[in-house]
Protein backbone atom coordinates (compact mmCIF):
# COMPACT_ATOMS: atom_id res chain seq x y z
CA UNK A 1 0.00 0.00 0.00
CA UNK A 2 2.98 2.33 0.78
CA UNK A 3 4.65 1.50 -2.60
CA UNK A 4 1.08 2.54 -4.55
CA UNK A 5 0.87 5.75 -2.42
CA UNK A 6 4.20 6.64 -3.29
CA UNK A 7 3.95 6.15 -6.84
CA UNK A 8 0.52 8.67 -6.78
CA UNK A 9 2.31 11.00 -4.90
CA UNK A 10 5.36 11.39 -6.93
CA UNK A 11 3.84 11.48 -10.25
CA UNK A 12 4.45 14.73 -12.11
CA UNK A 13 0.86 16.14 -12.37
CA UNK A 14 0.31 15.53 -8.19
CA UNK A 15 3.48 17.79 -7.99
CA UNK A 16 2.36 20.06 -10.07
CA UNK A 17 -0.91 20.43 -8.58
CA UNK A 18 0.77 20.65 -4.98
CA UNK A 19 2.92 23.19 -5.77
CA UNK A 20 0.38 24.90 -7.73
CA UNK A 21 -2.14 25.22 -5.02
CA UNK A 22 0.52 26.41 -2.84
CA UNK A 23 1.67 29.15 -4.76
CA UNK A 24 -1.85 30.10 -5.57
CA UNK A 25 -2.52 30.22 -1.69
CA UNK A 26 0.58 32.52 -1.52
CA UNK A 27 -0.42 34.98 -4.31
CA UNK A 28 -4.35 35.24 -2.59
CA UNK A 29 -2.63 36.36 0.41
CA UNK A 30 -0.57 38.81 -1.23
CA UNK A 31 -3.85 40.39 -3.30
CA UNK A 32 -5.66 40.22 -0.20
CA UNK A 33 -2.85 42.17 1.73
CA UNK A 34 -2.59 44.42 -1.12
CA UNK A 35 -6.30 45.49 -1.15
CA UNK A 36 -6.62 45.71 2.31
CA UNK A 37 -3.78 47.55 3.24
CA UNK A 38 -3.31 49.78 -0.29
CA UNK A 39 -6.04 49.79 -2.50
CA UNK A 40 -9.09 50.29 0.27
CA UNK A 41 -7.28 52.78 2.44
CA UNK A 42 -7.39 55.51 -0.01
CA UNK A 43 -10.67 54.81 -1.42
CA UNK A 44 -12.03 54.87 2.16
CA UNK A 45 -9.99 58.59 2.64
CA UNK A 46 -12.32 59.21 -0.19
CA UNK A 47 -14.96 58.42 0.73
CA UNK A 48 -15.35 60.36 4.22
CA UNK A 49 -12.76 58.15 6.26
CA UNK A 50 -14.56 55.16 5.98
CA UNK A 51 -12.70 51.69 6.75
CA UNK A 52 -14.39 49.17 4.48
CA UNK A 53 -13.17 46.29 6.97
CA UNK A 54 -15.64 47.89 9.55
CA UNK A 55 -18.58 48.39 7.23
CA UNK A 56 -21.88 46.56 8.11
CA UNK A 57 -25.30 46.61 7.65
CA UNK A 58 -26.96 45.65 11.21
CA UNK A 59 -30.01 43.45 10.86
CA UNK A 60 -31.61 44.79 14.40
CA UNK A 61 -31.96 48.10 15.65
CA UNK A 62 -29.70 48.17 18.50
CA UNK A 63 -30.43 49.40 22.13
CA UNK A 64 -28.43 52.29 23.11
CA UNK A 65 -26.56 52.83 19.68
CA UNK A 66 -26.86 54.96 16.79
CA UNK A 67 -27.86 53.10 13.86
CA UNK A 68 -25.39 54.69 11.21
CA UNK A 69 -22.03 54.68 13.81
CA UNK A 70 -22.24 50.58 14.47
CA UNK A 71 -19.20 48.88 13.33
CA UNK A 72 -18.02 45.20 12.96
CA UNK A 73 -16.42 45.91 16.63
CA UNK A 74 -19.08 47.09 18.10
CA UNK A 75 -21.31 44.82 16.66
CA UNK A 76 -19.25 42.18 17.93
CA UNK A 77 -18.98 43.21 21.17
CA UNK A 78 -23.04 43.91 21.36
CA UNK A 79 -23.83 40.71 20.04
CA UNK A 80 -25.86 42.05 16.90
CA UNK A 81 -26.33 40.05 13.80
CA UNK A 82 -24.21 42.36 11.02
CA UNK A 83 -24.31 41.95 7.21
CA UNK A 84 -20.44 41.80 6.83
CA UNK A 85 -20.66 44.55 3.47
CA UNK A 86 -16.99 45.69 4.01
CA UNK A 87 -15.43 42.61 4.27
CA UNK A 88 -18.06 41.53 0.84
CA UNK A 89 -16.50 44.41 -0.80
CA UNK A 90 -13.22 43.62 0.18
CA UNK A 91 -13.51 40.11 -1.12
CA UNK A 92 -14.78 40.82 -4.66
CA UNK A 93 -12.31 43.24 -5.24
CA UNK A 94 -9.59 40.32 -4.69
CA UNK A 95 -11.46 38.20 -6.91
CA UNK A 96 -10.92 40.74 -9.55
CA UNK A 97 -7.58 41.17 -8.88
CA UNK A 98 -6.90 38.11 -8.99
CA UNK A 99 -9.20 36.62 -12.04
CA UNK A 100 -7.59 39.45 -14.03
CA UNK A 101 -3.94 38.47 -12.96
CA UNK A 102 -4.87 35.11 -14.42
CA UNK A 103 -6.15 36.38 -17.68
CA UNK A 104 -3.10 38.06 -18.34
CA UNK A 105 -0.89 34.85 -17.32
CA UNK A 106 -3.23 32.72 -19.64
CA UNK A 107 -2.70 35.27 -22.22
CA UNK A 108 0.83 35.28 -22.33
CA UNK A 109 0.75 31.37 -22.09
CA UNK A 110 -0.84 31.66 -24.83
CA UNK A 111 0.98 34.05 -26.75
CA UNK A 112 4.04 31.68 -25.79
CA UNK A 113 2.85 28.64 -27.41
CA UNK A 114 1.45 30.30 -31.00
CA UNK A 115 3.97 29.41 -33.45
CA UNK A 116 4.25 31.32 -36.19
CA UNK A 117 2.82 30.22 -39.66
CA UNK A 118 5.47 28.97 -42.04
CA UNK A 119 5.62 30.61 -45.15
CA UNK A 120 4.82 28.00 -48.11
CA UNK A 121 7.73 27.27 -49.60
CA UNK A 122 8.97 28.21 -52.47
CA UNK A 123 8.43 25.50 -55.98
CA UNK A 124 11.56 23.60 -56.92
CA UNK A 125 10.15 21.37 -59.59
CA UNK A 126 7.40 22.01 -62.28
CA UNK A 127 5.19 19.99 -64.73
CA UNK A 128 6.63 18.98 -68.22
CA UNK A 129 3.97 20.38 -70.54
CA UNK A 130 4.33 16.76 -72.73
CA UNK A 131 4.71 14.29 -70.21
CA UNK A 132 3.50 15.55 -66.87
CA UNK A 133 6.63 14.39 -64.76
CA UNK A 134 7.98 16.80 -62.58
CA UNK A 135 11.18 18.23 -63.17
CA UNK A 136 13.51 20.85 -62.11
CA UNK A 137 12.37 24.58 -62.10
CA UNK A 138 15.69 25.20 -64.34
CA UNK A 139 15.54 22.56 -66.73
CA UNK A 140 15.61 23.23 -70.64
CA UNK A 141 15.06 19.41 -71.47
CA UNK A 142 12.49 16.84 -69.64
CA UNK A 143 14.84 13.88 -68.62
CA UNK A 144 11.86 11.67 -69.11
CA UNK A 145 10.45 12.28 -72.38
CA UNK A 146 13.43 14.41 -73.49
CA UNK A 147 11.29 17.03 -75.29
CA UNK A 148 12.37 20.55 -75.13
CA UNK A 149 11.32 22.65 -72.75
CA UNK A 150 10.88 26.64 -73.45
CA UNK A 151 11.55 28.84 -70.86
CA UNK A 152 9.35 31.79 -70.13
CA UNK A 153 11.27 35.32 -70.56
Amino acid sequence: MFKEFKEFALRGNVLDLAVAVIIGGAFGKIISSMVNDIIMPPIGRLMGRMDFSQLVIPLAKPQGMEFTKITLKSATEANIAVIKIGMFINNVIDFAIVAFVIFLVIRLVNKLKKQPVPSPAQPTTKECPFCFSNIALKAVRCPNCTSEIKTQP
